[in-house]
């Protein structure tokens, strides 16, 4: 709500837009062919009424009415033809936050689903976007939204597409920016994995044209200077065809594709390319038929008239996309030798299959003359819904990362049944996909019938078999490399079940090398050093779940003994000398980075008087002077949050690991080459390595290897690799010395 008028000195010319509500009606009747059609005409122009009247006096920054965005969001998301609430939805979606009508306002006088989704689409709004720290918090109500009602996220796709066709008339490049960066990392994935592509490709061109206006000008140029190469590809591909098929007597449509323009980009940046032309795949064919048997008769067809290109065919048919998404791909050679030589793509599907395709999550809706039913059976949104309900910011964060932005991964069991999986998944995802319970006691992991080790990452297409022994118990260690929420929160259910004195030992130990390394007292019997954390007093048991939680991830050492010195330090724990040990703290490590940059000038402020201990924030001043301050300071609250930047200390960002390894291997070739192998396929970084023949049979090996702290069993992943790749020539290994 940009601006307000008086209403009695308003004369709005409502005309176009009642037009284009009259279009939207129309529209609804044709494929809500089952219902009343006064009964949708109804309930569409009753919302858009109350909504034009609830909005009257408002204008967005082009200086329309508002009423005009709420009606071209319900146009947007006509496209993925939805029920009645969506649409109603879409009319109503800024009443609550930009008005003063309220939730009941809307339940009285609408459906209450429609309150509910508007009521969560007020809440999504609140989601922000800062480079690549997501509001978590913000993300969470999203997911829990779209689990809830994934007309939700419908509703929030066409408002945001509509605003970013609109973003020009923003002034502040800053804000226009952030928004951007926001559509892209946030909305457009999930567009993506509902398969909504032209909504999808629609929000990645806005953004592709406020994040890099140059080479979005210069790749529309290009495509616009081959508009009479689309044409004749058109053209001449239908005439090819036609002939093709109809001496088949086949029935059949045939519709054409042009690559999305932010596709174009990713693609020529990964292939190096300079020109659109260099790509064999800008223009596509879809051709429909009314049956299964159909679509492989035209692909036999078309493969003995034209050249099919190696490994560039994909059965979809037999093998549907996590989203059933069905249809043959093809790439042929010759289907326009005179106007377009390079390679030309041809998709075959049935007339259920491409509307599938299309629209794919949004064909599920059952219309009813009161409401409609909506699916529910989206995998990947349960999963997102447990999530938010069962783990910790840190683990929800990764969470998301794997099983929302990222690809995902086919996968096959012994006896050929498919499994959908994010990309980078390791055997133990796999296993704990198919059975929670009966995997706890996964021994063995073989792919492709090769046995792995189970932190190995699995590629399209392999076949994981997974052998079990009842005995074997689910190890802790492996919360360091699975990638998926259903992985991690089946083993740390295990792991609270299990007797926790079996891995106190180990937990205790992990702790004790930052306490020395800060020379601090070890951890004594009674964990006395914890009993005082945050003002507050814990209990043995609790004591022994911040280890618990350093073991599982939850809580990483330095935070912990942040809390200790924090806490200590208030009391003036006079028995390790503090005060000491925090002026040579501060001393040898006083440089900030802001900005990922060591050499900016900045002012600590006296307003909170941050130290070496604390969490800080910088803020840039309208003076342009930048100012440090923890991050809980009073004052932050009050200054504008887009002057305020990351700042951390050196020692608080990264913490490494020094460890120094010595091995003796059998005197073999290849040796050093596969233990480097190992190193690079884990990201290990080697600080030194030197090699040397102690006898006849046998050689040693001694190497420095450095890591972040975070990552402190990776050590243990890496001995287990080197056991069972190099199982032939492994002898021993001493771990000769860790610095952590």
């Amino acid at each position: 709500m940009e601006n307000e008028i008086k209403e009695e000195k308003l004369e709005i010319d409502y005309s176009k837009i009642d037009a284009k509500v009259e279009k939207i009606i129309k529209l609804a009747i044709w494929y809500m062919s089952k219902m009343n059609p006064e009964s949708i005409e109804s309930r569409i122009r009753k919302a858009y009424e109350f909504s034009k009247q609830a909005h009257h006096g408002q204008f967005r920054k082009s200086w329309e009415p508002y009423i005009s965005h709420p009606v071209e969001s319900a146009i947007i998301s006509l496209s993925i033809k939805p029920d009645l609430v969506t649409i109603e939805s879409c009319f109503l979606h800024d009443v609550i936050e930009d008005t003063d009508y309220t939730y009941d306002d809307i339940e009285k006088l609408f459906w209450t689903d429609v309150a509910k989704v508007c009521e969560w689409v007020e809440k999504v709004s609140k989601v922000k976007y800062r480079a690549e720290d997501r509001n978590i918090w913000s993300l969470r109500k999203m997911f829990v939204a779209m689990a809830e009602d994934i007309r939700v996220i419908f509703v929030k796709l066409s408002d945001r597409l509509h605003n970013m066709k609109t973003i020009k008339y923003h002034s502040n490049p800053e804000k226009i920016e952030r928004i951007a960066l926001e559509t892209l990392n946030i909305y457009a994935p999930i567009a993506d994995r509902l398969w909504l592509f032209a909504l999808k490709n629609e929000l990645e061109e806005e953004c592709f044209k406020v994040l890099e206006p140059e080479e979005y000008k210069k790749i529309k140029h290009e495509l616009s200077s081959m508009k009479d190469s689309e044409i004749a590809f058109r053209k001449n591909a239908r005439l090819e065809i036609d002939a093709l098929l109809k001496k088949s007597w086949i029935k059949y449509d045939i519709d054409f594709r042009v690559k999305s323009i932010y596709s174009i980009y990713k693609k020529m940046k990964e292939k190096w390319y300079e020109k659109v032309s260099d790509l064999y795949d800008v223009f596509g064919v879809r051709v429909m038929v009314e049956n299964i048997e159909t679509c492989y008769r035209v692909l036999w067809i078309i493969h003995n008239t034209w050249t099919p290109i190696p490994k560039k065919f994909k059965d979809y048919i037999a093998l549907p996309k996590p989203n059933w998404y069905k249809s043959l791909h093809t790439t042929i050679i010759g289907l326009i030798s005179n106007y377009r030589k390079q390679a030309t793509e041809i998709q075959i599907r049935t007339y259920d299959m491409h509307l599938q395709a299309e629209i794919w999550i949004a064909a599920h809706f059952e219309y009813k003359e009161n409401g409609s039913i909506v699916a529910t059976d989206v995998d990947w949104i349960k999963e997102i819904k447990d999530a938010v309900e069962n783990l910790g910011n840190s683990d929800f964060m990764d969470s998301l990362k794997i099983d929302v932005f990222k690809d995902r991964i086919f996968l096959f069991t012994p006896k050929w049944d498919t499994v959908d999986m994010p990309a980078w998944s390791t055997p133990i995802d796999f296993a704990y996909e198919l059975h929670t319970e009966l995997w706890n006691h996964i021994m063995i992991a073989k792919v492709n019938w090769k046995t792995v080790t189970l932190d190995r990452e699995l590629h399209n297409w392999d076949v994981i078999e997974i052998i079990t022994d009842k005995s074997r118990k689910a190890n802790p260690l492996r919360l360091s490399f699975v990638k998926t929420t259903k992985a991690r929160a089946a083993i740390k259910s295990f792991l609270k079940k299990e007797n926790k004195d079996l891995h106190r030992e180990r937990w205790r130990e992990i702790l004790n090398k930052y306490l020395e390394r800060i020379e601090m007292p070890v951890l004594d019997k009674d964990l006395s050093i914890l009993r005082s954390i945050d003002w507050r007093e814990y209990s043995l048991e609790e004591r022994f779940s911040f280890l618990e939680q350093i073991w599982n991830f939850s809580l990483t050492p330095s935070n912990l003994i942040r809390k200790i010195v924090k806490t200590t330090r208030s009391v003036e724990h006079k028995k390790w000398n503090l005060k000491n040990e925090l002026e040579n703290e501060i001393e040898c490590t006083k440089d900030i980075y802001i900005w990922w940059e060591k050499n900016i000038d900045y002012v600590l402020w006296t307003c909170c008087n941050p130290t070496f201990w604390d969490k800080i924030v910088a803020h840039i001043n309208r003076k342009w002077i930048i100012t440090i301050h923890k991050r809980d300071c009073l004052n932050i609250s009050k200054l504008s949050k887009e002057r305020l930047i990351w700042a951390y200390y050196e020692w608080d960002e990264r913490e490494n690991i020094l460890v120094h390894l010595k091995f003796i291997f059998l005197n073999r070739m290849w040796v050093l080459k596969n233990l480097s192998d190992i190193l690079y396929s884990m990201n290990i970084n080697v600080l030194e390595m030197s090699s040397w023949k102690q006898s006849l049979s046998e050689s040693y090996i001694d190497m420095q290897l450095d890591f972040l702290d975070y990552d402190y069993l990776i050590i243990d992943r890496f001995l287990d690799r080197v056991k069972l790749k190099m199982n032939d020539t492994f002898v021993s290994v001493e771990i000769k010395k860790i610095e952590w």
